[in-house]
């Protein structure tokens, strides 16, 4: 037992070794010309913001992720934009470090309103500290239902909206999506299709839903290599503490009930199709999760002074990650 006890000791004391060291590399790999981490008040909340980015004067890009990832941990992938972009990184109510300062209290009551509301604010606060009138607001995913409700509440204070894995009609796109994921489910993983059966659209709760997005997700050759990205740089971020890789790792799994409920419920009406600001969907090509032809067809109702779709070939509902160049060199072409 003494042995044994001081072999599992070693092997731990070695991994938390090897991390640091990683976590050391990393932060020496990514020495840009100015970082910031910090907590903002926002909606009466303390909330986790990163800005990074080479030189202050360049557009401000504000990331608005999906439902629960925080995206600091993936700073390394999306370097690269920070040559062009002022990119910011905001742990929303439901995510990461905000999560970690404030708990889940009152998400019972969070909306896609109120996260819209925060998201306004925040573009405020960088608009002043950074000297710049207008932000680019890239809205992934569920990300996508709070950037639009940015833009068209302030349009004002917004250069374009940018959309990726964008969210459009949800009763079409979970009724394909989910035959979809049952079709490779049933090539290729039993678990996964004994699990999709069991949960057929309409779903009724967030676990339905989430248990048919985690095995959409493990279905997904693209999800699937991302996962063997993203696990590694989860433990490597420099400053992730447990709690922090705890909230990162098992954060999807936690839906409030009204953005579940609001998140079932959109259509193109509900979304909104008037913009006073350019509309540009970056939308992946393969995308299983989010469908590019319901997005293209929401984007032709959509009136705005310029507008474009433009596929990102080779990637699906990851494409910022996946497809990093590419996608910049859509936001270079379209936006910037």
């Amino acid at each position: 037992m003494w042995i044994a006890g001081g072999l599992v000791i070693a092997v731990v004391a070695a991994g938390l070794s090897y991390r640091k060291l990683r976590q050391r590399r990393v932060t020496r790999a990514l020495r840009t010309g100015f970082v910031e981490r910090r907590y903002v008040r926002l909606g009466g909340v303390d909330q986790w913001i990163q800005v990074r980015g080479t030189d202050r004067s360049n557009p401000i890009l504000l990331y608005v992720a999906g439902s629960g990832l925080p995206m600091e941990p993936f700073t390394a992938t999306l370097a690269p934009w920070e040559r062009h972009f002022t990119v910011v990184f905001w742990d929303r109510r439901d995510v990461g470090r905000t999560r970690g300062r404030n708990g889940r209290a009152g998400a019972d009551e969070w909306t896609f309103d109120l996260l819209a509301e925060d998201g306004i604010a925040l573009v405020e606060h960088l608009r002043a500290h950074l000297g710049q009138e207008r932000v680019v607001v890239l809205g992934h995913s569920q990300g996508s239902l709070v950037a639009t409700r940015m833009v068209r509440r302030r349009p004002d204070l917004f250069h374009a909206y940018v959309g990726t894995g964008q969210i459009t009609d949800m009763a079409r796109n979970e009724e394909r999506t989910h035959r979809m994921a049952l079709e490779r489910a049933m090539r290729t993983n039993r678990r996964a299709a004994r699990a999709l059966e069991r949960t057929p659209p309409p779903f009724r709760t967030a676990k339905a839903w989430i248990t048919k997005q985690r095995w959409s997700m493990a279905t997904d050759p693209e999800s699937r290599q991302w996962q063997r990205v993203a696990g590694p740089a989860l433990l490597t971020w420099p400053g992730y503490g447990p709690g922090d890789l705890y909230r990162a790792l098992l954060g999807v799994l936690f839906l409030p009930p009204r953005l579940f409920e609001e998140t079932m419920a959109c259509t193109p009406e509900r979304l909104g199709t008037d913009f006073a600001v350019p509309v540009y969907l970056l939308h992946g090509a393969d995308d299983v999760h989010t469908l590019p032809d319901l997005a293209a067809e929401y984007l032709e109702a959509v009136s705005a002074p310029a507008k474009a779709f433009v596929p990102i070939d080779g990637a699906g509902h990851l494409a910022p990650f996946t497809q990093a160049e590419r996608f910049l060199a859509a936001l270079k072409a379209h936006v910037l």
